[in-house]
């Protein structure tokens, strides 16, 4: 799922982007294999932690990183990573209620995949951009 053509060009984001692809790409494996539910079950549980924990750790370097150049993006980008981080808290409050339904595991899943890549292949690449603009390099 990874492509290089993601990479923004500043190193430790890049390597988050790619652990986060990585991730969102087992889980979707694991939920579309067969097998038993509890065990799908437990990859569900396992990635929402992840996310509820590691893109918390990615934004705030990533919204580090854009303080430190100065990005004029700034303020929305942080915006549409609360916005992200919501929605994680939101499905994790509607597993707690609902359960772990096939249904609302799918949803999940697909919410996952498309916000990772759009987010990656078109808000983060502004990030690239500019610091290309601005004479930068790879940090």
């Amino acid at each position: 799922m990874w492509k290089e053509k993601y990479r923004i060009g500043v190193e430790l984001i890049d390597t988050q982007h790619q652990e986060l692809f990585k991730r969102v790409s087992d889980f979707l494996q694991s939920v579309q294999e067969k097998g038993d539910w509890e065990e799908k079950t437990a990859a569900v549980r396992e990635t929402l932690e992840f996310m509820q924990n590691y893109v918390v750790e990615h934004f705030n370097d990533e919204e580090e990183y854009q303080r430190e150049i100065n990005y004029p993006g700034y303020e929305e980008h942080k915006e549409i990573h609360t916005r992200f981080r919501a929605m994680i808290n939101g499905y994790a409050e509607r597993f707690e209620a609902e359960g772990f339904t096939q249904e609302l595991v799918q949803e999940f899943g697909g919410k996952l995949m498309t916000w990772l890549i759009m987010h990656v292949a078109a808000t983060d690449q502004k990030i690239g951009a500019w610091v290309k603009e601005q004479g930068g390099g790879s940090q």
